[in-house]
């Protein structure tokens, strides 16, 4: 068996269904051993293309996308989709070629130092120099790419490491002791969360990416206590977008009842975001009344990173939400809830007629007509903030666009990744002409 095989047999061990990518010499011998594996190969034009697919992959189905190239520009194209998926925390391992490991530093034919250009957006990334540690490399690079914290790993394999001869073994266990991400949040914390919930009279939960795999002890815990939510560009769908909890999105391009629920609020629960500048705007004024700010984040460098956190609880949102489940209880929020639907009917989401078609009315006749069950992509633009608006999501890992980044021309990759993932369903990409180009 050659190192090619038994890259492929590992990662049909990690449960690979689907690769995408785009061949070259450095990584020919993978494409190879490709037709005798069972993994499915979806060509694309280009690297970045084949990167964005794999995000959108594994955005859509919760599980690891993959993504192939060649060494050199190959590998170099996939810079900028590592960084978005880096920025948006999504799970993406990319394997690219090198050349064979005696040329590596004397600037031959296609070469790039991959590991190095890519360090500062990736989670991690390895340069295979021994075919046996094959197996381990690409275990620890699911396990790390999947788990805390979610982002891309980059495994660069050399030619010659991909033709050589394997034979060490499969049965590889996990061994990174420097890595164990805080899943459980601290029971003290979880305490003083519920307590300052409990004493609030106009609490808000502010949702985000982090929380769209809880999406049912999310809903399950706004239905018992009554707290509006409000949900940030990548939250969207975490929380039903036609449920009478739900206040929309905040920030610049969100809506009045959100933005002034933020203002007035004076415990605000926020769960997996990170406090983007196009949420809060100027930092010094967000949330002046809250005199308690509960983070819930998987990465503790979040938390209290950009705004002051009172009751800071690292963990999975999932797991704490289960947590605050257990003590979650009814709160008396008349009085607020009143303010939040006289805002609510008062700024509505609108726009002003006139003689020609505008993307308002065209986003909206198509979740009219769908109902609103579709997976919906974009590009980046005003475009995407009129698809946010206007296309309220109903379910998890629906709405798939670029959030930190802000990467142009992600729509239709956005949208063939989806469909790959989910073949059965509905696939719109909303998309403007500049990205579309």
């Amino acid at each position: 068996m050659k190192g090619a095989e038994a890259l492929l047999k590992a990662l049909e061990r990690e449960g690979v269904e689907v690769i995408f990518g785009h061949p070259g010499g450095a990584i020919m011998p993978t494409y190879d051993a490709l037709y005798d594996s069972k993994i499915r190969h979806i060509l694309v034009r280009h690297e970045q293309g084949g990167i964005h697919a794999a995000t959108a992959y594994a955005r859509a189905s919760g599980r690891v996308g993959v993504v192939m190239a060649t060494s050199g520009p190959g590998a170099l194209n996939l810079v900028t989709g590592l960084a978005d998926a880096f920025m948006d925390s999504t799970p993406v391992v990319a394997i690219t070629g090198n050349v064979p490991r005696a040329l590596i530093g004397t600037d031959a034919f296609q070469e790039a130092d991959v590991t190095g250009v890519t360090m500062p957006i990736t989670k991690h990334n390895y340069l295979v120099q021994e075919v046996n540690d094959i197996p381990r490399v690409v275990r620890e690079a699911f396990h790390i790419a999947s788990t805390g914290r979610p982002g891309p790993v980059l495994i660069d394999l050399p030619k010659d490491v991909q033709l050589a001869e394997f034979n060490g073994s499969f049965d590889v266990e996990l061994d990174l002791p420097g890595y164990k991400p805080t899943t459980k949040g601290h029971p003290k914390q979880i305490e003083r969360a519920l307590d300052a919930l409990e004493k609030a009279e106009r609490p808000i939960l502010m949702v985000g990416g982090g929380a769209q795999h809880a999406h049912g002890e999310l809903l399950a815990f706004a239905e018992r206590t009554g707290i509006p939510v409000i949900t940030t560009l990548m939250g969207l769908g975490a929380f039903p977008g036609n449920h009478p909890l739900w206040l929309g999105m905040p920030g610049m391009h969100g809506t009045v009842a959100a933005n002034r629920a933020i203002h007035h609020a004076d415990v605000i629960l926020a769960i997996g975001l990170r406090f983007d500048d196009r949420v809060t705007g100027k930092v010094s004024r967000f949330a002046p009344h809250a005199h308690t700010i509960i983070h819930v984040d998987i990465d503790p460098a979040e938390i209290g990173k950009v705004v002051r956190t009172h009751v800071p609880i690292v963990g999975d949102a999932k797991l704490v939400l289960r947590e605050l489940l257990k003590g979650a209880k009814p709160l008396k929020l008349a009085a607020w809830w009143r303010e939040l639907e006289e805002w609510r009917t008062r700024h509505p989401l609108r726009w002003k007629p006139r003689p020609h078609l505008q993307s308002q009315e065209v986003i909206r006749a198509f979740h009219e007509a769908t109902g609103g069950q579709a997976i919906v992509t974009t590009g980046v633009g005003q475009h995407q903030m009129f698809a946010a608006q206007f296309f309220p999501v109903s379910r998890p890992r629906s709405f798939i666009t670029s959030g930190g980044l802000g990467t142009m021309g992600v729509g239709l990759p956005f949208a063939i990744g989806a469909k790959v993932a989910r073949p059965e369903e509905l696939v719109i990409d909303f998309d403007g002409d500049g990205s579309f180009q």
